[in-house]
């Protein structure tokens, strides 16, 4: 059964969490986009997950310990692998996540799998950035990826957006 949520991060991010009954297998930005499954404001993987984002953004957890549902392809699921053993307060390039793979020509397969991550923060797809150094794409907005990256202790100086 999916069931969903929405919680209040910080003063200005509301995010929808969606579990199963594996575990999280969503977190939205988007909140007007349509969602399957049932509101439950106690269901308890929601609420673990809520617990842990709040540390995060109080600066109190470095690395998420949370059930997943990951819901993609072989290929998505070996890059948001990948994404999870970025270090908190560290960045990758897309081709270095690819190279971590073991497949150094599919930048562009990694920048699309890492578009589609579906639970952003646990899984860290703000910690990719370009090759040049400049922070590109992400589902919750640059301001957002820039803030995380700060929050983190991750943004360089030669760090552009």
């Amino acid at each position: 059964m999916i069931e969903w949520t929405e919680i209040c991060l910080t003063d200005d991010l509301t995010v929808r969490l969606v579990t199963s009954k594996l575990g999280l297998r969503a977190i939205n930005f988007r909140l007007s986009e349509p969602v399957e499954g049932e509101r439950n404001d106690s269901n308890p993987i929601a609420r673990e997950t809520a617990r842990q984002l709040a540390a995060y953004f109080d600066g109190r957890l470095r690395s998420f310990d949370l059930a997943l549902d990951l819901q993609g392809t072989a290929f998505q699921t070996r890059v948001w692998r990948e994404l999870e053993r970025i270090p908190y307060g560290k960045t990758r390039s897309y081709l270095q996540i690819a190279e971590a793979i073991a497949s150094p020509k599919a930048v562009r397969a990694v920048g699309a799998a890492n578009g589609a991550n579906p639970i952003p923060i646990v899984i860290p797809c703000h910690r990719v950035i370009g090759s040049t150094g400049r922070l590109v794409g992400y589902g919750g907005g640059l301001p957002l990826k820039k803030r995380l990256l700060t929050l983190e202790g991750a943004l360089a100086l030669d760090l552009r957006w």
